[in-house]
């Protein structure tokens, strides 16, 4: 797999931040302060308690850091790292105070990124033998889409659009208004600037014959069942990119890809995927 790049941190200090006010409220970590002396100082490591594969590791130090810029950090296992019951991911290093404060969020961050990238891996090595290439949605939690993103990266899979001007997407509700397909697209394609791609939401075979004709660059086949998404693939015959989207999960997604789609979109691996448990161990 290729690496992913990091993040610049100018795109994330903004959330991590926001996330530790939040956390911090009016008065600040009133637990720590009266249990904890102010020149404590502790040694930590985040702990991988399940097997998975590692994203949003940065996030979670920048938590520390932000907290008290005094904190040191050690990475042992970097974003993309398949990790395993036990494995040492990083040590954390410096006042008890700041540690302990940015643990939830941090916590937070990495757990919840690491199960989006845990999740796409799952599909990604569903998918293996087939050209078929996995991606996300605009299905995000709000204010975290750019970091979902990157992890779903870092699991494998690709990037959908970012937001809403970034690519056409024209769907049921905007065909429904325009008229039908046909006119949608044109609209669009009269609008649209030379680099800027057009795809529509089809789900019948009548609608796809629709955007072929209209010259759709991107054919989201919308919930078909294998037999009529094997059938859709062929009447494409190569002159727009296949989308399959619907209900996919691990145990599906190779029947889907067997129809011979380009690409394969998952709303849940940001909506819904569960968090990978890593834990803040004390180390002295």
């Amino acid at each position: 797999m290729v690496p992913v790049p990091p993040i610049a941190t100018i795109l994330i200090e903004p959330v991590v931040r926001a996330a530790l006010l939040e956390d911090l409220g009016r008065a600040g970590d009133i637990t720590t302060d009266a249990i904890v002396p102010a020149g404590a100082r502790a040694r930590t490591a985040l702990v991988a308690r399940h097997a998975g594969v590692l994203a949003g590791l940065e996030v979670a130090l920048l938590a520390f850091r932000l907290l008290d810029a005094t904190i040191e950090t050690c990475v042992q296992r970097p974003d993309g790292s398949h990790i395993s019951p036990g494995d040492v991911i990083a040590t954390i290093t410096g006042p008890a105070r700041g540690i302990l404060s940015a643990e939830r969020v941090a916590l937070n961050f990495l757990c919840h990124l690491s199960g989006v990238a845990s999740a796409t891996a799952a599909v990604v090595d569903a998918l293996r033998g087939y050209q078929t290439r996995v991606t996300c949605t605009r299905k995000t939690v709000p204010g975290l889409r750019a970091l979902q993103k990157y992890a779903v990266r870092v699991g494998g899979g690709s990037n959908h659009r970012f937001g809403l001007d970034d690519a056409i997407l024209i769907k049921d509700n905007h065909v429904a208004v325009a008229g039908g397909i046909v006119p949608a697209i044109e609209r669009a394609r009269a609008s649209a600037g030379h680099l800027v791609r057009i795809e529509v939401e089809v789900d019948s075979l009548t609608q796809l014959a629709d955007a072929l004709k209209a010259r759709a660059d991107a054919v989201l086949l919308d919930n078909m069942d294998l037999d009529i998404l094997r059938r859709a693939v062929g009447m494409v015959a190569g002159r727009a990119v296949t989308e399959a989207s619907g209900r996919i999960t691990p145990g599906t997604a190779a029947s889907v890809a067997a129809c011979g789609v380009d690409l394969i979109s998952i709303g849940w691996l940001t909506h819904s995927a569960s968090a990978l448990d890593i834990a803040l161990d004390y180390l002295d």
